[in-house]
């Protein structure tokens, strides 16, 4: 225990980190170099780090913490879970309480008739459990052949097998390749795509490219098509209004499932419970994770309509499961975290306080030299930066490396921004105040200023040739 609260020297963390520790998305030796920030507590909107140091957590964590950090409430759940009932399964013919009481609640919160779950411990495994649900679901119609599951370009679903072969990030799939039967279409990203297009035009264009690739398979070969409502890990990416309309037109006419991944998407984010409502997506199946529990507990789930869970079930037993599905302490964790949202009003402060005031903030950056387009749905933004507006350039540097050299700059500055490539990304707790949102803006402004001054010293503010 002393470790852990009476913690090391921040060198001899950092040692033991790069000698045992394996981190995600990361390049090892790189970070052995220069050490890892140690996150030693958190509260509200804020994280501490070994050194002492008060951060603006513009990321929610993983984009995860929507109650904010250090939410007594949630302990004090999972003590009490833990001393009654710390694990069963549901395998078995058996269920317990909390698992019960949360599918039910989500089911109440789920737009339409999407009224059943399968639980699971993450994102990722939750699009694992879709792959097989659409399958199944044709086979169990006698269509067998309807496998294909057709998806985007720079989506994110996971970096499970089945996760990241859904998602179309190709150094994942550079990692060890990906499952059969997944095709992708290009992403609805006007900003850096659209040419002399209009949004409006891209839009229709991005999404008629569905049912280009549906007539090009075969109806009778496709199974499903799956897409975040904005695309977080890509770069938080707003489709243009034109895109969900034609998308569901599409599925309709095809008769083909649709999913909506909403594990970044949901529970307030966007400024309703879920994204699909934002965009007016009628999906079969949601996948859940994140701030289903704020983070507080590992936990996520596929969220499924009447229709897919009625031909599942005539089909006998379905031969999937994790062994922590619908866990008792991550359930009753999700239940106080979901109570809070709900009685606290999260949603509403997102959409008629955090949102028209940080939006009215962000939008302003445009201003900035360096920043070319800015974009906000609820408390999910991002900005492109460029060396040439009107142009909508790309720099000549390699991609991210104008990115990576701002992010560097908002982490001195004690502000968590993510970059994706050249463009820079947030998503903080919902419960964040329009005074710290006045703090997360002075943080990125003056981040923004230290890169652009950096970017002209060493002559990275130069336009990519067309």
């Amino acid at each position: 225990m002393n470790m852990i609260t009476n913690h090391l020297p921040t060198a001899e963390l950092q040692a033991l980190d790069a000698a045992h520790h394996m981190h995600p998305f990361t390049d090892s030796n790189g970070l052995a170099a220069k050490g890892a920030r140690v996150i030693t507590r958190g509260k509200g909107v804020w994280l501490t780090d070994s050194e002492g140091n008060q951060i603006i957590d513009g990321m929610a964590g993983l984009w995860c913490v929507n109650i904010g950090y250090g939410r007594k409430e949630l302990a004090e759940v999972a003590a009490r879970q833990m001393e009654e009932l710390a694990y069963y399964n549901t395998f078995f013919q058996t269920t317990h309480v909390p698992a019960i009481a949360l599918a039910a609640k989500l089911a109440e919160l789920a737009p339409g008739d999407l009224n059943h779950v399968f639980f699971a411990g993450s994102g990722s495994e939750a699009n694992d459990t879709n792959i097989r649900l659409v399958r199944r679901y044709w086979q169990v119609k006698g269509q067998p052949d309807k496998r294909i599951i057709i998806a985007r370009k720079n989506g994110y679903h996971g970096s499970t097998m089945g996760g990241g072969s859904l998602g179309g990030m190709a150094p994942i799939h550079a990692h060890g390749g990906k499952i059969d039967g997944i095709v992708h279409i290009d992403q609805p990203y006007w900003w850096g795509e659209g040419g002399a297009m209009t949004e409006a035009e891209f839009g229709i264009e991005r999404a008629k490219q569905l049912e280009d690739k549906i007539l090009e398979l075969g109806v009778e070969n496709v199974a499903a098509f799956i897409g975040e409502p904005i695309q977080g890990a890509g770069g938080v990416i707003v489709p243009p209004a034109t895109y969900w309309p034609e998308i569901q037109r599409i599925c309709d006419k095809y008769g083909i499932l649709l999913i909506a991944d909403e594990v970044i998407t949901g529970f307030g984010r966007t400024g309703n419970w879920f994204g699909s409502q934002t965009f007016g997506i009628k999906p079969h199946i949601m996948t859940i994770a994140k701030g289903l529990s704020s983070g507080y507990q590992p936990i996520g789930g596929s969220i499924v309509c009447d229709d897919v869970a009625a031909v599942v079930a005539e089909g006998g037993e379905f031969f999937h499961g994790y062994t922590y599905s619908g866990h008792p302490v991550a359930a009753a964790v999700a239940l106080e975290n979901l109570r809070i949202i709900q009685e606290e009003g999260i949603v509403d402060h997102v959409r008629n306080v955090a949102h028209p005031y940080l939006k009215e903030r962000w939008d302003a950056l445009t201003d900035h030299p360096l920043v070319g387009e800015a974009k906000l749905v609820g408390l999910m933004g991002s900005i492109a930066l460029t060396p040439d507006k009107a142009k909508r350039a790309k720099f000549a540097s390699e991609a991210g490396t104008v990115g990576l050299r701002t992010r560097e700059r908002c982490f001195a500055n004690n502000l968590i921004m993510r970059h994706v490539g050249d463009r820079m990304i947030i998503a903080p707790p919902l419960v964040i105040t329009p005074s710290e949102i006045d703090q997360l803006i002075e943080r990125a402004k003056k981040s923004l200023d230290e890169s652009y001054a950096g970017l002209k010293a060493d002559g990275l503010l130069v336009a990519k040739a067309e």
